[in-house]
């Protein structure tokens, strides 16, 4: 089959000395710190087989391009990889997909050849402490599809019936491409519903809410704070073209921060201006840039409001730790989508038209456009860049 295959050096950094597991496994716990000159390549590779009884065999028919995906694509000035999450190269990657399942395994029992199902990325074991707590995004033995596991830029994949979902009930609202592209944003949307829902506990209506960041996650953020009754929701980004996809989301106000700052405001002072200085109950951190955005958030939180922090990068930020004493806030890390009834709900709300995303989608590409879809996406200009699998 043909699958779009990521490789590159492994060649750690002065200062990061990987484990004895690490170097056995080829697998860094911090990509960016080993992985150097990445290469990309369309290839033949065989077909994947169902190895054991709980599996299903899926035709991808799309798949998003993630910033995980960016990141492994983006390199620093010394040519290391900007993602800093586990890495295990070579990989076929991508990770935000849906399919039609064309076999199962003989003990799979919610699922037949034929229906239309979107795949959690994370694969959690169900058998470590976390999982057996409820916390399958904290899975010890997690394999992340795409990034240290084999991805879904292929034209088949395997998974285990427990991480898959049917998106039957779509096909009563929507066509079947349509039923497919919804499917793959289950994934990061699901991210987000983590974060707000799950991590944050939820916004009450009438609350205000803003988000750093209108990539997918932080798009998504926005139209679920609206769907979730906020009476006001603010995005903040450096892309004019993500801040017009957030407004058409939901977002009552959107800000190009760069242009603020021309101007001598700070994204703090806009969401103090637009609540009467009260602040936003909820801010979420989609942005992967705490070291510019967390200042903001902190300084204009509401009373017992939360900072949810979403994006991914390795570095610190300076925090002002008697403002959270003072306001009752609190700061919230949140990864992953699986469990707590996450695409269960999400499926629930697109197949009454209930959450509007699909224009979070602005460009399309077909699978040999892979590599244009990649180097495109690190322009941050669009949406989701979607790629079509047959």
């Amino acid at each position: 089959m043909k699958a779009f295959v990521a490789d590159a050096q492994w060649e750690p950094k002065k200062g990061y000395t990987p484990t004895v597991r690490e170097i056995a496994r080829k697998r860094a716990s911090i990509g960016s710190s080993v992985w150097r000159n990445p290469t990309f390549e369309l290839k033949d590779i065989p077909t994947p087989n169902i190895c054991d009884s709980d599996e299903l065999l899926i035709a991808v028919k799309r798949c998003g391009i993630c910033g995980s995906d960016s990141h492994l694509y983006e390199t620093t000035p010394d040519g290391y990889i900007q993602f800093s999450g586990p890495v295990s190269l070579p990989q076929v990657i991508g990770h935000e997909y849906s399919g039609v399942v064309v076999k199962t395994g003989g003990k799979v029992r919610n699922f037949k050849e034929g229906d239309i199902v979107a795949v959690e990325s994370i694969h959690w074991c169900g058998s470590c402490t976390p999982c057996r707590s409820g916390a399958f995004n904290q899975c010890e033995n997690v394999e992340l599809i795409g990034i240290t596991a084999p991805g879904a830029l292929a034209e088949f994949i395997t998974a285990k019936e427990r991480h898959c979902w049917s998106i039957n009930s779509l096909r009563r609202m929507y066509s079947e491409e349509e039923c497919f592209d919804l499917g793959a944003l289950i994934e990061p949307v699901g991210c987000a519903y983590n974060g707000i829902f799950i991590g944050g506990g939820g916004i009450k209506p009438g609350a205000a809410v803003a988000v750093f960041g209108a990539g997918p996650i932080g798009l998504a953020a926005v139209a679920l704070s609206r769907l979730a009754g906020a009476n006001l929701t603010i995005a903040f980004d450096i892309h004019n073209k993500r801040l017009d996809i957030a407004k058409d989301l939901g977002a009552d106000y959107v800000f190009n921060v760069n242009s603020l700052e021309k101007t001598g405001i700070l994204p703090r002072e806009k969401i103090l201006e637009l609540t009467d200085g009260y602040g936003a109950e909820m801010q979420i951190e989609a942005a992967g840039a705490a070291r510019r955005t967390v200042p903001e958030m902190e300084n204009s939180l509401a009373v017992n409001g939360k900072l949810i922090y979403l994006g991914r990068s390795a570095a610190s930020a300076e925090v002002m730790l008697d403002i959270l004493v003072s306001g009752a806030n609190s700061i919230i890390g949140a990864r992953g989508h699986s469990g707590y009834g996450i695409y269960n709900n999400i499926i629930r709300l697109l197949s009454t038209g209930r959450l509007q995303i699909k224009n979070m989608i602005t460009s399309y590409y077909d699978f040999n456009e892979t590599l244009t879809a990649l180097k495109k996406s690190v322009e941050r200009q669009d949406g989701k860049c979607m790629i079509r699998l047959g």
